[in-house]
């Protein structure tokens, strides 16, 4: 996952896109026509552009900024270079005026633990477009853009949109595309939950992080089932583990009768580059022992974090999960507010190696 945010402005010559079809142009532009009348081209996405492009994210972002008021207001966007550097991705301009840019990172393989498979990812910052007509600028952009993809031999394309962006939501619905992931945020001005009897929450050192392998194991066990299948090789499972022994993120604990229920685990950074606010911290792992679920226990453990992250002068926490896991969507939909989408289409690969 990554970073990213944007827009609106007034176009009157794009009108009605009812009707449009595409010409294909010299140097890889397309011109969309309506009732013949040239009235939007696609082109590469070139440096030039970066500087109406991050205007674009950044706009994109306040108006999610408007339904999801805990997001930050100040953020800083990564650099635009490499998207204009690897050949991956477009732009929609009418005349000097950009509409819209679709960039990418990658290929590269495995993706989604799919051995020889390639993929592509457009990050929030990777993508913008203006109000007016969003659906169709999307949609003439991926037509562009996803040649270009499948060109360099990626089959799964992965694009994450702003959740209130209703146009640029149909518009990759629309065209194949279906939900995989979500980011969630809240503020840390409360915590409104009741803390569970007997329940006893605390922060976990380094040198007891051992003692959450058997946790870890099942929540990659949980993982695998249906309807995630995001079933990882124990070789993979215990490297993972490993690693998150021998560098573990900041980490509390749910302990009932003595025995440990829930974890939750943080980090500064995130999965886009609101997430990288100085002033927030980031879900970076959790799970909730099946026996304990429903119990008030995880929601005491985020009543006892809270408080402490707030006294330590963070302003709010962040959250991603795959949207396909029911028992972490239903929990954190509840305290936290939704407000990415990252969707995914995969390419028959027959198409990508004939194309």
């Amino acid at each position: 996952m990554l970073f990213t945010r944007l827009a609106q402005n007034k176009h009157p010559c794009i009108r009605s896109f009812s009707k449009s079809f595409a010409l294909p142009v010299f140097r890889g532009a397309f011109y969309f026509v309506t009732k013949g009348i040239f009235i939007m081209k696609i082109i590469d996405f070139s440096k030039d552009l970066m500087p109406a492009a991050c205007r674009l994210v950044m706009e994109n972002y306040a108006e999610e900024r408007e339904a999801v008021s805990s997001l930050p207001e100040n953020t800083l966007l990564p650099p635009l270079d490499e998207l204009t550097e690897n050949g991956l991705g477009v732009a929609a301009v009418d005349g000097d005026t950009l509409l819209g840019f679709l960039g990418a990172y990658g290929p590269w393989e495995p993706v989604f633990r799919t051995p020889n498979t390639r993929g592509v990812f457009s990050p929030l910052h990777a993508h913008g477009a203006v109000k007016e007509n969003r659906i169709k600028i999307y949609q003439r952009m991926y037509q562009a853009a996803a040649e270009k993809w499948v060109k360099a031999g990626a089959a799964s394309h992965a694009v994450t949109l702003y959740a209130h962006d209703t146009a640029a939501n149909e518009a990759f619905f629309t065209y194949g595309f279906g939900m995989r992931c979500i980011d969630l945020i809240r503020s840390v001005d409360n915590s409104d939950f009741q803390n569970k009897e007997n329940c006893v929450c605390h922060e976990l050192t380094a040198a007891r992080q051992s003692e959450l392998r058997l946790m870890r194991r099942s929540l990659s066990d949980h993982l695998a089932q249906s309807p995630c299948f995001m079933k990882d090789s124990p070789e993979d499972i215990a490297n993972w583990i490993a690693k998150r022994e021998a560098d573990p993120p900041r980490t509390f604990i749910a302990e009932v009768g003595g025995t440990i229920a829930a974890y939750i685990e943080m980090k500064p950074e995130g999965e886009n580059f609101a997430a990288y606010s100085p002033d927030m911290l980031n879900i970076c792992g959790a799970y909730c022992l099946p026996e304990f679920r429903g119990k008030g226990v995880a929601q005491s453990l985020l009543n006892y974090a809270i408080p402490i992250l707030r006294s330590e002068g963070f302003a709010r926490l962040g959250v991603d999960c795959e949207s396909f896991n029911p028992t972490a969507l239903n929990f954190w939909s509840k305290y936290f507010e939704v407000y990415t989408h990252s969707v995914v289409r995969r390419i028959d690969e027959n198409a990508v190696n004939f194309y």
